[in-house]
């Protein structure tokens, strides 16, 4: 078994086909057939279904195991580099959405002059789709909302959130300074759908009231009903960094005083030793949000931050 039979396989979980995973690598398709197959060989059980192209289940097993092997190898590289005091090595951050908008471009601004040998690579998802690919080792870090529940992962809080009705200056309740969750049950809102992670926060938080929110559309992805409530389909509760400061002027962000902050924090495996490159990352991360100047307007700071010279 060798780094290469690996990679093969994973670009093909990445890319869907041994052509596209050969498109990737910049191979040969017969290149990547033959990694495949010794894999095989080896372990003496099929890992791709030749009919459909998807892994099987022990595809499926050696990919996440693969992945993590690679990060680890990829640590040790950062490691040996930052004795020398050198940073070096690639970092996968997964982060949601409304939070990327505003942290993203700030650790674009930090990184290459503080760290100009390391490279980061941000993928926009879910906190659903995050845990999983935390998990899988396809993001080394993830910024995500805090779980309600104990966590299999290290996690580091960065700073509560309010939910805000955000309507057009023209709807009735943009004058209002404040609304009760029960005055918003007959008012038709762009949802998310049922089952995430901020759906279950605002149905929790309704239920017990006795209040059924109703749903002009349900939507899959906070980002997207931001972009619906932009472009006029209607109001929604919001984090209140989904509001962009050159929109605020246009839209009017109403509390819900019962509606609970949300907590977003940094994940990290509980189980691995973070690389240099990965540490480095982090501390820029959490020095950026200790510093309330960069933080939008209705973000507040959980605990106390590192004191990093920025």
């Amino acid at each position: 078994m060798d780094l290469r039979q690996l990679g093969a396989l994973i670009a093909i979980a990445d890319h869907g086909s041994f052509s596209a995973a050969a498109d990737a690598l910049s191979t040969v398709q017969s290149n990547v057939s033959a990694h495949v197959r010794r894999l095989e060989e080896e372990l003496s059980t099929v890992l791709v279904d030749r009919a459909t192209g998807q892994l099987t289940e022990a595809g499926e097993l050696v990919v996440a195991r693969g992945r993590r092997a690679r990060a680890e190898l990829d640590a040790l590289l950062s490691d040996v580099f930052a004795l020398n005091h050198e940073v070096v090595g690639t970092v996968r951050v997964g982060i949601i959405g409304t939070t990327a908008r505003w942290l993203v471009p700030q650790l674009l601004e930090l990184l290459p002059d503080k760290f100009p040998r390391l490279q980061v690579i941000f993928v926009e998802s879910t906190t659903t789709a995050l845990d999983s690919q935390l998990s899988s080792g396809q993001v080394d870090l993830a910024v995500l909302n805090l779980p309600r529940r104990p966590s299999q992962w290290t996690i580091t809080p960065l700073f509560e959130e309010e939910l805000l009705l955000v309507v057009e200056r023209s709807h009735p309740l943009a004058d209002r300074q404040e609304v009760a969750l029960s005055e918003l049950a007959e008012v038709p809102l762009l949802l998310p759908c049922p089952g995430t992670a901020f759906r279950s926060e605002l149905d929790e938080t309704a239920g017990p009231l006795g209040i059924e929110l109703k749903a002009r559309a349900e939507v899959d992805g906070t980002r997207l009903i931001t972009s619906l409530v932009f472009e006029g389909y209607g109001p929604a509760i919001l984090p209140a960094a989904a509001v962009p400061g050159f929109l605020r002027q246009s839209w009017a962000m109403v509390r819900v005083p019962e509606l609970p902050p949300r907590h977003v924090g940094v994940a990290q495996r509980a189980r691995s030793l973070p690389s240099a490159a990965t540490r480095a990352v982090l501390d820029v991360l959490r020095a950026v949000v200790a510093d309330e100047a960069r933080l939008p307007r209705g973000l507040r700071l959980i605990g106390k931050q590192p004191a990093l010279s920025l």
